[in-house]
């Protein structure tokens, strides 16, 4: 039995990390800087009883949290650091550098925490990016725009989730009751847990064609692919994602892998999981973005479904330095599609269908009656989700889109 420290927790609800401690016996103190922010939410606290310890500092000042971490460590030693939150990635790896235990350098977590500085890292290892600028004022921003030409998409350099992102493609989108050049700065973006956007927002050309997430574990540098997870997008202007298709990796990636590896080389990636988001198009492959940490949004379900094992067990492993079993042999595909509201309201109901279908593997719903929806804009947006799993892509397909077709909502 290892005793974990496990920082925060995705989307604040997103308890899958702790249910695997529980269920591998394994002991876990939980770090955080708002408590009350989970203590609140019924199925998280019932979860939080079973840790040895919570440990919270308001506003997540380092010197205190190192005060109360290695304080802890005196008493009961943590044999791994565990974050699966982008806004606590660097003093996560700082803390396990203190800590005396396996994580990604610190060097690193601070270069992948800047989407622009990630681009430029890229370009100077011979890596193609699309153009790509900074922008850290208004003027600067619409500057950016002018010279790069459209399309453009803009986003937060320290943001995550999809959230925050515009796209301007005609030059209607630069008419001035239309453009949101003129007062996109200061954003004001509030990520919570007392986190705010930092104001660097990196412009980039557009890019077109399928997009792809692409799943790692790295060891002592050795990095391996999981798999594939094709994603699939509702209609624009919403960046939110409507489901995908994850397939394991059984040597079907060669071209993929290479890539992907080259990109963990150039970042002096060394330790942990990552989700690498690439544009599959005529002429090859892009980078859309690196996450430094064990994909969001559900996918590590979708993951372990079409593997067989718990993805959240294995970055646990891989955390306390043991070697993670291949994942060849996994031989079925995962399917998800998200379930979303058709207009902006209070949610009333939701029906979902009964079934009996063995390909039906999960479904969760994450909105509450009385919880304010609107048509999907951004990830968290989404309703909640069906999970299908099966021996082809077709099956798992028909079976998931069956299921969102058949779920009613009703609105007050």
């Amino acid at each position: 039995m290892a005793h974990l420290l496990i920082i925060e927790l995705p989307g604040g609800n997103d308890t899958d990390i702790i249910q695997a401690a529980i269920d591998r016996g394994d002991s876990f103190t939980f770090l955080t800087a708002d408590l009350a922010l989970y203590q609140q939410q019924p199925a998280v606290h019932t979860l939080l009883q079973y840790a040895h310890t919570c440990l919270e500092v308001p506003g997540f000042n380092m010197q205190e949290v190192e005060a109360q971490v290695l304080a802890a460590h005196q008493v009961m030693p943590f044999e791994a650091v565990l974050c699966l939150l982008d806004i606590r990635l660097i003093e996560a790896a700082t803390l396990a550098q203190k800590l005396g235990l396996k994580y990604l350098n610190p060097t690193s977590a601070q270069l992948l925490r800047d989407k622009f500085s990630v681009r430029q890292r890229l370009q100077e290892c011979g890596i193609a990016q699309p153009l790509f600028a900074l922008a850290t004022s208004n003027d600067a921003l619409k500057e950016a725009v002018a010279h790069m030409g459209l399309p453009v998409l803009i986003k937060p350099s320290d943001g995550y989730g999809s959230q925050n992102i515009v796209v301007l493609e005609f030059e209607e989108d630069l008419a001035p009751w239309m453009s949101p050049l003129e007062d996109m700065l200061p954003s004001r973006a509030d990520y919570g847990l007392g986190v705010k956007a930092n104001d660097r927002l990196l412009v980039e050309q557009y890019m077109k064609g399928v997009v792809i997430g692409c799943d790692t574990f790295t060891h002592n540098g050795q990095h391996t692919l999981i798999g594939v997870n094709e994603k699939l997008f509702f209609e624009p202007p919403s960046f939110a994602i409507r489901g995908g298709c994850f397939t394991p990796n059984q040597g079907q990636f060669k071209a993929i892998e290479a890539y992907v590896f080259a990109l963990l080389d150039a970042v002096d990636f060394d330790c942990g999981a990552t989700h690498i988001e690439l544009m599959v198009h005529a002429n090859g492959l892009n980078l859309i973005e690196i996450n430094p940490r064990l994909v969001g949004a559900k996918i590590p379900r979708l993951i372990s479904l079409a593997c067989k094992r718990s993805i959240h067990s294995d970055l646990i492993d891989l955390h306390l330095g043991r070697s993670v079993a291949p994942f060849s042999e996994a031989t079925e595909v995962a399917v998800t599609r998200w379930l979303v509201a058709d207009q902006t309201a209070t949610l009333a109901k939701v029906d979902t269908p009964t079934s009996d279908d063995p390909r039906i593997a999960c479904v969760e719903l994450l909105k509450r009656v009385g919880d304010p929806v609107r048509p999907p804009m951004e990830n968290a947006d989404r309703i909640g989700y069906v999970m299908s799993c099966a021996p082809s892509r077709l099956e798992a397909d028909a079976a998931a889109e069956d299921f969102i077709q058949k779920s009613t909502l009703s609105y007050s």
